[in-house]
């Protein structure tokens, strides 16, 4: 029998502090189970299917990505599911729009460009309420060193230095198109500390826990622990291998957009 599907584009935005990452697994709270079962509420019934443009990890938040809903059967009425697919999700994720599509589009495999932001601090402890949105580094940083060497990972590299016990199919060659560390003046609240900083980074693809490993490398230089040579070594795809096992938090880091390139 032949079955009807109906495509649909949802962009979302969530916190992901309380959550273990988006893709669902059986014995914990993730963001994927939270928005089917919001799905399958507001339709009343389970004929469809959610694929997103990637997977966050446990606590990573999301200012602006996508989702692709496939429905059978029948066509959504988006002025009444919308409102509704909002009202009952949780306050910590919130749908931005909804637009139809058609089978042609696939949402993993069309070319896009992410930017992730992570965020931190350094000196004195944060306030507590800062936890889900950046992390405290108690120890003094060399701030104008880690700008200078985020610079070195701009362009195509080697990037298995900064991708977590990579597979032997994982293609470790990725491109940066952009990479550095300023003062943050993306995101403010009354309880941040005076001063905070960020590392934006942007690129087509990134590998396992790439950025957490990238800014891991840029705070242990920054606090004298490695030199900048180091860092020029773990891109060289000359030089022997080095494996970095310094994974800064999850809590820090948002996915900041996703841009589809046509």
């Amino acid at each position: 029998m032949f079955r009807k599907r109906f495509y649909y584009i949802i962009q979302l935005q969530y916190l992901g502090f309380r959550y273990h990452g988006w893709q669902k697994q059986p014995t914990v709270n993730t963001l994927q189970r939270m928005v089917e079962r919001t799905i399958a509420y507001v339709l009343e019934h389970k004929d469809f299917k959610v694929l997103a443009t990637g997977r966050t990890d446990a606590k990573v938040s999301v200012n602006q990505t996508y989702i692709e809903l496939f429905v059978d059967h029948q066509p959504l009425d988006i002025e009444v599911f919308y409102p509704l697919f909002n009202q009952n999700l949780p306050q910590d994720i919130r749908a931005l729009g909804i637009e139809e599509t058609n089978e042609q589009f696939n949402i993993i495999q069309s070319p896009k460009s992410k930017e992730y932001l992570y965020l931190f601090s350094f000196g004195e402890k944060f306030h507590p309420f800062c936890a889900p949105f950046m992390y405290n580094i108690t120890e003094e940083l060399n701030i104008s060193l880690m700008q200078e060497a985020a610079t070195l990972f701009v362009g195509k590299h080697n990037f298995r230095s900064y991708c977590h016990r990579p597979s032997e199919n994982t293609i470790l060659e990725g491109e940066i198109t952009h990479c550095e560390i300023k003062k943050n003046e993306v995101y403010t609240a009354s309880f941040f500390p005076k001063e905070s900083y960020l590392l934006r980074v942007k690129g087509e693809g990134f590998k396992r826990n790439q950025i957490r490993l990238m800014m891991g490398a840029l705070l242990d230089l920054g606090k004298g622990k490695i030199n900048l040579n180091f860092i020029k070594q773990t891109l060289d795809p000359e030089a022997d291998e080095i494996v970095l096992e310094h994974i800064v938090p999850g809590s820090g880091l948002i996915l900041n957009s996703v841009e589809f390139k046509t």
